[in-house]
């Protein structure tokens, strides 16, 4: 089972980052389901599976619901961790059901698909804004400029954070989301607590503020939201917050420098894309699905799990390959060619399942904002500087992406 060592996937290698797949392919090869021994995982590279066990009720987020870390056969996470994993283990997203059913019908009554429409002229004309502000300088970074103050503002506006309060946002969700890197370093976890904390007690007196003064956002909407006299638990409401500000804009930045990284790369999609704006709504499908912002994602085997004859013990951890399903043949036609025209793009870079992302509507409004404020007032935009990639796998994106207009 040690032959994906001898694979090109090195997921702390450089070269692997820069361009994982080619690797992929030869996960996808080599079989439905291979052991990688440095982290102790069970990869899954296809399509199919990856879609059926995003499903699968013999996997979950956590095992805390049916098991001790000990009847699990884990060992617990040093107690030093314990404010990361108060503020992540209460987060819809890392939790199974009853409890993520009952949180994420709560957050739904306040995160509804009018919520999120009410919010498009607002999109819209921040996008409008900082592009401009981009144009006038006449050069700028992409992901400073325009992918990062985009989601961040948007989702702080919903959450109803002051304006001087927002430049706080991104470091801590910056540190905290170091935590989701494969064996992070212990000055990742160090960095990943710190932020925790912080992060926490800022929203904690937000939240003692909008039960005084309830306001028309998203942190009062947490508060009121109630269902058979089920409410929100004030841990909950935190974490609620954290997870809508963390998953709601470091998908929609990478999605938007890398999806533009990889425009430049392909001129003619580019220039086909300026002729035509109405290709917007499938350029963003198929900009998440070629080059995905989320590579991985992690659950662990509750039960015994049987994978084309190979059995996954419970208490195993299965690493579910994002990148390489948005990649497989099998589903995708030429899935290494970009096309911007593509129509049949399941892809899964919003998961699937129970534990779809509740942001994805937001995020296509933000996506493509973003793209369409820079097809109309920076037509010529072009690359500046080949840019850098950032040494994460899970998270992928780019350390910045310099431009220039005109």
């Amino acid at each position: 089972m040690s032959d994906v060592a001898r694979l090109a996937f090195d997921p702390w290698d450089p070269a692997f980052l820069a361009d994982p797949y080619p690797a992929y392919a030869e996960l996808r090869a080599r079989g439905r389901v291979l052991y990688y021994e440095p982290t102790d995982q069970w990869l899954v590279p296809r399509h199919a599976d990856v879609s059926a066990l995003l499903r699968e009720r013999r996997l979950g987020r956590t095992y805390l619901h049916r098991f001790s870390h000990e009847e699990f056969g884990r060992t617990p996470p040093p107690a030093e961790h314990e404010p990361f994993h108060t503020l992540n283990d209460h987060g819809m997203l890392d939790l199974e059901p009853p409890d993520h059913t009952r949180i994420r019908r709560l957050v739904s009554k306040a995160f509804t698909p009018r919520t999120v429409e009410r919010l498009k002229p607002y999109v819209e004309q921040l996008a409008g804004d900082l592009v401009a502000r981009l144009v006038e300088a006449g050069r700028g970074d992409l992901l400073t400029d325009v992918a990062e103050p985009l989601p961040v503002a948007v989702i702080a506006e919903m959450l109803g954070i002051p304006d001087a309060d927002r430049p706080l946002l991104r470091p801590w969700s910056a540190d905290i989301c170091g935590m989701y890197e494969l064996n992070p370093s212990a000055e990742a976890a160090e960095r990943a607590v710190r932020a925790s904390v912080e992060f926490s007690d800022y929203l904690r007196d937000l939240i003692a503020a909008r039960r005084r003064e309830p306001g028309d956002d998203l942190i009062s909407g947490l508060i009121a939201a109630h269902d058979e006299g089920d409410r929100l638990t004030e841990q909950e409401m935190i974490s609620t917050a954290v997870l809508l500000l963390n998953a709601g804009h470091e998908a929609t930045v990478n999605a938007t420098v890398n999806g533009w990284w990889a425009l430049f790369r392909n001129p003619a999609q580019l220039a086909a894309l300026r002729a035509d704006h109405s290709l917007v709504p499938t350029a963003v499908e198929e900009l998440m699905r070629y080059d995905t912002p989320l590579q991985l994602f992690e659950r662990w085997v509750l039960d015994d799990l049987e994978i084309d004859g190979t059995t996954i013990p419970r208490g195993a951890e299965i690493a579910m390959l994002f990148g390489s399903a948005n990649h497989d043949p099998d589903v995708f036609d030429a899935p290494d060619r970009l096309d911007l025209t593509r129509r049949d793009n399941p892809h899964i870079s919003f998961s699937a399942g129970i534990h779809y992302c509740i942001g994805a509507p937001l995020a296509r409004i933000e996506l493509a904002a973003s793209m369409r404020a820079l097809l109309t007032r920076a037509p010529t935009l072009t690359l500046a500087a080949e840019p850098e990639r950032k040494p994460n796998f899970v998270i992928r994106g780019l350390e910045g992406l310099s431009v220039e207009v005109g």
